[in-house]
């Protein structure tokens, strides 16, 4: 069985549960350790059966429980090396047998699972998305990106699971209350993804295989879940791809855990 199960996703906090037959893992710890505790609790999982923790980068909105649960429950935690050196000074004391250092672009063996990094554009030290790869299903987290290009492409496309941001709407963005130097950086090359950005990435990477998307990091203040939701459904549709028919497309949830998939 593997099983793929946001446990929250928003510009508040991220955390992401994966599953394999002989594997469990976490990618990003951005909650309290309380929280995803909880989470994990409601899908029937306890924190000490983890397996490794994995870290997109250094945001707070992806480390803030980090450190916790790999003390509490001696986890090994990776991250690139960019990474470590920008989230260490905010998670605490690791220790030294659970710092690992992973590189985009290699693979990293875990039992039954393969864990790919990839280089994402974003403001931050060296952040990267995650293939996943068991059992020939490929599961691909990729949030917080300012552009998408070519290695994100290829990252995405061919993914059975794909948890892939829709962060805000441009319009929404520019008319809210945000400062403006924040607006800038989020509509930056560096930046995030907004609604259409996402449905132009999908149509053009999508393929036969791709079964089950997820739209997560939706912003609070500069989107809405029916407005994301219903911009790529749009783009798809425009594009011969029906919701539905051709692939299940699904909302990951901010503050709780969302319906997992199985295969």
């Amino acid at each position: 069985m593997t099983r793929f199960c946001p446990l929250v996703s928003g510009s508040s906090g991220n955390s992401v549960f994966v599953e394999t037959e002989g594997t469990r893992i976490l990618v990003d710890a951005g909650v309290s350790g309380k929280k995803i505790e909880e989470c994990l609790k409601d899908i029937d999982v306890g924190c000490e059966s983890i397996d490794a923790l994995f870290i997109t980068h250094e945001h707070s909105d992806h480390i803030k429980a980090a450190g916790i649960i790999s003390r509490r429950y001696d986890i090994p935690l990776y991250a690139t090396e960019g990474t470590w050196n920008a989230m260490e000074p905010f998670i605490g004391s690791v220790s030294r047998k659970n710092r690992k250092i992973i590189y985009s672009g290699e693979r990293t063996e875990l039992n039954d699972m393969v864990i790919k990094p990839f280089s994402i554009p974003h403001d931050a030290a060296e952040p990267v998305g995650y293939n996943i790869f068991s059992d020939n299903i490929k599961m691909t987290i990729a949030t917080d990106i300012g552009h998408c290009d070519d290695i994100v492409k290829e990252a995405v496309a061919d993914s059975d699971i794909l948890l892939i941001e829709a962060n805000h709407d441009i319009e929404m963005l520019k008319r809210g209350p945000y400062p403006y130097n924040l607006k800038q950086r989020i509509l930056g090359l560096y930046g995030h993804m907004a609604n259409a950005s996402a449905g132009e990435l999908l149509k053009e990477v999508f393929s036969g295989r791709m079964r089950h998307i997820f739209l997560g990091h939706l912003s609070k203040e500069n989107n809405t879940p029916e407005l994301a939701y219903k911009t790529v459904e749009n783009i798809l549709f425009e594009n011969h791809i029906n919701v539905g028919r051709d692939v299940k497309l699904e909302l990951a949830r901010r503050n709780s855990v969302s319906p997992a998939v199985q295969f």
